[in-house]
């Protein structure tokens, strides 16, 4: 099996990565950076192409991980293409294909990449979808070869995947940075927190997220809540940030 790779960034990586361990020939990787293509083509053995035109055509699996709003674009650029073409968007519909391409498909890996960071691709969960039985057969089987974790999403599902998916880490790892600010403001170490984040993540995996919260807003103390937006009158977007959570913390507990 031959895939193509189109994309150099945090999920092409990973997912480059996967197909090397599980021996399946990444043959080519192409992004708009040729730089970047001939960096991840050199850690999987592969030719990095300069052009879109340089596509073989006659692979099995074309596999566009970009920025979504790329896709159409780049779909338009790969009508010849005569195997199976997924895209690895969480929120991108399966329409987004249109009548361009005659099979294709979604390879979604649920979870957060960073290029320096090792993961073990055998955990994170692979949401599937298809156009065809056909396609969705040789998806799951390309797939499994990945994961351990293999599911059937269709698009709608898959975009509540994707939103729940923003809640819990993209705005989480936000909150990080504002709390990693007002340390660094007031002469403190982010270090002295981490212990304290780790423990929060790993309460959720024993018990819900219900029952594992703390803090004033779910005690209701009213006294600590007003001294902490008092503390932050002179920072309006985090006072307004700190109320929204808190009222939403009380009306879910």
């Amino acid at each position: 099996m031959k895939v193509v790779i189109v994309g150099s960034g945090n999920v092409a990586t990973h997912l480059a990565l996967a197909f090397l361990d599980a021996d399946i020939e990444v043959s080519q990787v192409w992004s708009n950076n040729y730089g970047n293509a001939l960096n991840l083509a050199t850690k999987v053995s592969a030719q990095a192409i300069e052009s879109l035109n340089e596509v073989d055509n006659d692979a099995d699996l074309l596999v566009i991980a970009i920025k979504d709003d790329a896709i159409a674009e780049t779909l338009a650029r790969l009508v010849h293409f005569k195997g199976a073409i997924v895209h690895t968007a969480g929120s991108v519909n399966l329409n987004v294909f249109g009548n361009k391409i005659i099979n294709y498909g979604v390879l979604y890996p649920l979870q957060t990449f960073s290029k320096d960071k090792t993961l073990d691709f055998r955990i994170i969960p692979l949401c599937v979808e298809a156009n065809n039985h056909e396609t969705l057969a040789f998806i799951k089987a390309v797939a499994i070869k990945l994961s351990d974790k293999v599911e059937e999403v269709d698009s709608e599902r898959r975009k509540v995947l994707h939103l729940s998916a923003v809640f819990a880490c993209n705005f989480t790892n936000h909150l990080y940075a504002l709390a990693a600010n007002l340390l660094a403001e007031n002469d403190l170490k982010f270090d002295l927190i981490k212990p304290l984040i780790k423990e929060t993540a790993s309460k959720i995996l024993t018990t819900t997220p219900k029952n594992a919260q703390t803090g004033p807003a779910v005690r209701n103390d009213e006294q600590t809540l007003k001294s902490h937006e008092a503390m932050l009158v002179k920072q309006p977007a985090l006072l307004e940030i700190y109320k929204t959570l808190s009222n939403s913390i009380k009306k879910h507990n």
